[in-house]
C-alpha cells in the first residue's frame, strides 16, 4: 500500500505495524485480526502484509494470500481504522493490493467480504469485483462460521 503524509508523497511500506495502533483493542468474540496475527501471517510465504500510513500513524491494513496451485490470489484482510472511515482511504489499499495482485501473473484474483458489510461490497464491486457463481461461493464457504460474500475479479468490466 502507500505512505501518505502532510507533504503529499507517498512511498510503500510492507510489514505490521509497529508502535502504537489507531485499531481498537482485539476482540475474540469478532473476527478482527490483531498484532500477532499480523505477524505471523507476514512469516507465511504466500502470505504479503501491506499497512496504509497517514501521517505516520497506520491507518489501514489488507494482505495478498498466494496460491500458485490454484493459480489465483485473494485480497484479504482489508482493513481502514475506524477514525478514519468515510474519508474514501479504503480504495488506496483496495486499488493498491488489486494492482500488485494483476502484477503477480496468476489467473485469478478473489476476495470475500462479510454479507452485512455494505460499504466494502460497494467498493469492491467498483473495482472490478463480480460475484462468483453459486457452487464455488458454496464450496469456499463449507469451512467458514458465516456465508461470505465471493467475488471474483473481471479484468473485462473494469477495463471497460
Amino acid at each position: 500500500m502507500e505512505r501518505r503524509g502532510g507533504s503529499g508523497r507517498t512511498a510503500p511500506r510492507a510489514g505490521p505495524p509497529t508502535g502504537r495502533t489507531p485499531f481498537p483493542p482485539h476482540d475474540p468474540g469478532r473476527n478482527d485480526t490483531d498484532a500477532r496475527t499480523i505477524t505471523d501471517r507476514r512469516r507465511d510465504e504466500d502470505v504479503r502484509a501491506h499497512v496504509l500510513v497517514e501521517d505516520q500513524e497506520p491507518v489501514g491494513h489488507g494482505e495478498l494470500w498466494f496460491d500458485a496451485e490454484e493459480d489465483e490470489i485473494e485480497l484479504a484482510r482489508i482493513i481502514v481504522a475506524p477514525a478514519v472511515r468515510g474519508r474514501g482511504l479504503g480504495r488506496v489499499p483496495v486499488r493498491r493490493l488489486l494492482a500488485q495482485a494483476l502484477g503477480a501473473g496468476l489467473h485469478d484474483v478473489f476476495l470475500r467480504v462479510h454479507p452485512d458489510n455494505g460499504t466494502a461490497l460497494r467498493r469492491y464491486r467498483s473495482a472490478g469485483f463480480v460475484p462468483v457463481d453459486t457452487d464455488l461461493a458454496e464450496s469456499r464457504n463449507e469451512a467458514q462460521p458465516v456465508d461470505h460474500v465471493r467475488l471474483r475479479h473481471d479484468t473485462e468490466a473494469s477495463a471497460t
